[in-house]
């Protein structure tokens, strides 16, 4: 049971939407400053050790069926993250569907005196582009995912890597800038 979860429903605040058996374990956090509990959707059967934040002026993140998000993982969105089935998100992963911060030095102070003062603006641009997981993928420990990008289903992300482009599907992608490995052989496709 998520401690953090059920003291932020029980005090109605928005949390997340949870599939059939799909658990949030003790580490998980789901920050949900939309004010809208079906902005994050996590699937049936899918394990959630990391954070989950959906901005206050905008983002979603579906989270497909039988999943796991890994401890120190966190996945923020100001648009659209959608994560599909039997993905596997190591730990201290980072995927992110926007700067986060405005470029502007002016108006990145003025976002964190909000944030610090009264919250999440509820009107920002944040250069948003969503991003895709395809089923089956597998991203490793300390990679990082950012806007814009597609991962293909059945797609591995070394660890570390920095995700800046498409990964096709079935493909192993590491580095810094993430560059094609290899393909996935037959055999390793099963």
């Amino acid at each position: 049971m998520n401690l953090h979860y059920w003291t932020r429903r029980l005090a109605g605040r928005a949390t997340c939407t949870l599939g059939r058996g799909a658990v949030l374990l003790p580490s998980a956090r789901v920050l949900n400053a939309s004010g809208r509990s079906d902005r994050i959707a996590i699937g049936a059967h899918s394990l959630i050790q990391g954070e989950l934040f959906v901005f206050a002026h905008g983002g979603r993140i579906c989270i497909g069926e039988s999943c796991f998000v890994g401890p120190g993982t966190r996945v923020w969105s100001a648009s659209s993250i959608e994560i599909g089935d039997r993905v596997l998100i190591s730990h201290n992963v980072n995927v992110f569907d926007s700067l986060t911060h405005p470029l502007s030095p002016r108006k990145r102070h003025a976002q964190f005196q909000s944030i610090a003062s009264r919250g999440h603006p509820k009107s920002i641009e944040l250069d948003e582009e969503p991003v895709r997981i395809g089923d089956d993928a597998w991203v490793g420990a300390g990679a990082i995912i950012l806007k814009g990008v597609s991962i293909g289903p059945r797609a591995v992300v070394g660890a570390g890597a920095v995700v800046t482009h498409d990964v096709p599907a079935a493909t192993i992608v590491a580095g810094n800038p993430a560059r094609p490995i290899r393909p996935l052989t037959a055999a390793e496709l099963e």
